[in-house]
């Protein structure tokens, strides 16, 4: 899950190259490196100083020598070898001449690496990325023109990689490549540009287009050509690109995600603006499955990862309970290793904010190639996963930049509902009226979860008493259940603190032995029909010594009696309520994480994009 800019042809590379690493850093920042290249030369300059990696090579490249027009750059997050200078990329092969950046694993390194030494090659890294710069170092040495040494390099590579080379003897040429990793080329007049992410470019270029797996492409100023594995002519997908660069601002927040955490009711809204015909049939982006293939779905499937992964359990009880469809949860990382039953009516939902979470892909690939129909939720245009899936659900909560989801998971939230709620249609589980009350109330949540972002200053007070705490653990009963894996999920990520989430049943069978006084427990108690439960839940946890926090409705008089502090939220629809009770716990998560002086927008250890298993 590394960051990789590239550019051809540009009177100003080092900085396009350094602002393209600045955007990409939330991809990973254990280090960054840039080469630039001109006939002759490769100039090298890497730093490995953590989240500063990226503002001290900076300081570096204040000494860059000038006359550089061709350049790649990388930020990395650490899969092989320490996060440290000599493991930072671009690599350079033995003459000093080739540099490549790569994101990915090369899963054959160790056998390759042997193979190279044993060649007389000389590895200055312990990274798997490396051998890529000596294998297309012996391919160059046997004639071959860059284009084609990374062809035939490429052959003997297992694994996933977005990988960009340059040679000081074949200067104003970048090749790039992709297998599984993103990776995005960009156009503008006499200049071309790479990239692992559309923002790190988005200014500069006028033109996207995607590199499908196993493509290679050659940059020059003058454009790009590419070819397939086998050496076949390919022509690269045009992306299509609605949004505009202020959008990745912070716009006048402290951090990204304070932005985001604010962005969404419009998250929401533009989730479910135009989805619904004159005749009230509601319809997506890129619906291609047919009504009735649809109509005959015998079980639904829904395969994620992290935020998306509860998004996706809220999922599955709107479609039982609208669709009336048999649904299973994944974690996408675990699918394909249990040997999954795929039957005819079987419909699988890959869920991924960027679109390119490695697992989930493969997950879904996994179910494609098993003969299920896959439709994808993606928060990103023409990304990998949106490409391969049969039909596509766009969320629309625009770029989110910040390491740990906010926007993104209301947004799959209420995309994934609506979704259910066009299987209802199709099948007949709910009559006509009901579909529409449901859908207006769906619209309703946006100012539901606008009123909450206003009560933001008494949720900081409550994350002030609790200053101090260590050990939270977050009930909740059916859909509250999923939200409490979010908010735990929020306060752990944030703040380093341990922090587990609970089904409330499962209190008494295990959990309860670590109540104690200083223990908090943090309750979703919005679902009327489950309040008894959770009620009682609390009263377990009180009696044994622990802080109660309730994330409770408006109109609800009970909860006083057994919460030590109360987060308000409006009273919604019951299976609306994750949308409305997430926002309470991002606030507490992220109030907790500033007072500690933890970087909200860059958890330790942790990267926006996971594009590697």
């Amino acid at each position: 899950m590394c960051g990789i800019i590239g550019v051809v042809g540009s009177s100003d590379t080092l900085a396009t190259l350094l602002e393209g690493l600045t955007r990409l850093e939330y991809r990973g920042y254990d280090s960054a490196g840039i080469a630039l290249v001109r006939p002759g030369q490769t100039w090298r300059a890497r730093t490995a100083e953590g989240t500063e990696s990226v503002a001290a090579l900076r300081r570096v490249c204040e000494d860059a020598p000038s006359g550089f027009s061709s350049g790649i750059g990388h930020t990395r997050w650490a899969t092989h070898g320490a996060p440290e200078a000599v493991n930072a990329h671009p690599h350079l092969d033995c003459s000093g001449n080739i540099a490549i950046i790569h994101n990915g694993i090369i899963e054959n390194h160790r056998e390759l690496h042997e193979a190279l030494v044993a060649r007389g090659h000389l590895f200055t890294s312990v990274t798997d990325s490396e051998v890529l710069a000596h294998l297309i170092e012996e391919a160059r040495a046997r004639g071959l023109e860059l284009m084609e040494a990374m062809r035939q390099s490429l052959l003997t590579v297992r694994g996933a990689f977005a990988v960009a080379v340059m040679d000081a003897t074949e200067p104003d040429v970048i090749v790039a490549a992709r297998r599984i990793s993103p990776l995005v080329v960009g156009t503008a007049p006499g200049v071309t540009y790479l990239a692992s992410d559309v923002p790190a470019i988005l200014d500069r270029a006028t033109a996207f287009y995607a590199v499908n797996d196993d493509e290679i492409v050659r940059l020059g100023p003058e454009g790009f050509r590419a070819i397939d594995l086998e050496g076949g002519p390919v022509r690269l997908h045009q992306l299509s690109i609605d949004w505009d660069l202020e959008t990745a601002e912070k716009g006048g927040h402290d951090d990204f995600m304070s932005k985001e955490i604010s962005e969404q009711p419009h998250a929401i809204r533009a989730t479910l603006l135009d989805r619904r015909r004159r005749d009230g049939t509601i319809t997506f982006d890129e619906m291609r499955i047919d009504d009735e293939e649809l109509r005959e779905v015998k079980r639904v499937v829904l395969v994620a990862a992290g935020t998306s992964h509860h998004a996706a359990l809220v999922a599955k009880y709107a479609i039982e309970r609208w669709a009336r469809i048999s649904v299973e949860v994944d974690i996408s990382s675990e699918y394909r290793y249990r040997d999954p039953i795929v039957e005819i009516g079987t419909l699988v939902i890959g869920v991924s904010q960027s679109g390119e979470t490695i697992d989930t892909i493969q997950a879904t690939r996994e179910a494609q190639r098993r003969g299920a129909r896959v439709v994808a939720v993606s928060n990103i245009v023409d990304s990998s996963l949106a490409r391969e899936a049969d039909a596509v659900i766009y969320t629309r909560a625009g770029i989110e930049v910040s390491v740990a989801s906010t926007k993104a998971f209301v947004a799959q939230v209420a995309a994934l509902e609506l979704l259910a709620l066009r299987l209802a249609q199709l099948r007949g589980t709910m009559s006509p009226t009901d579909v529409d009350a449901l859908f207006l109330g769906l619209n309703a949540v946006s100012a539901q979860v606008a009123t909450t972002l206003e009560r933001r200053a008494s949720i900081e007070l409550i994350a002030k008493e609790l200053m101090g705490s260590h050990d939270f653990f977050f009930l909740g009963r059916h859909v509250g259940f999923p939200t409490a894996l979010e908010g735990a999920l929020k306060l752990k990520e944030l703040t380093y603190m341990h922090a587990e989430g609970y089904p409330g049943g499962e209190l008494k069978h295990g959990p309860l032995a670590l109540i104690e006084p200083g223990v908090v427990v943090v309750a979703v108690a919005t679902h009327q029909l489950m309040h008894e439960k959770i009620l009682s839940n609390l009263a377990e946890v009180k009696a044994r010594g622990a802080s109660v926090v309730v994330v409770a409705t408006d109109d609800d008089e009970t909860i006083d009696a057994v919460a030590d502090f109360v987060m308000r939220v409006p009273a919604t629809e019951p299976l609306f309520t994750p949308m409305v009770d997430i926002v309470p716990l991002q606030l507490f998560a992220y109030a907790m994480a500033r007072q500690l002086g933890r970087n909200v927008d860059r958890p330790r250890n942790l990267a926006k994009t996971v594009t590697v298993e």
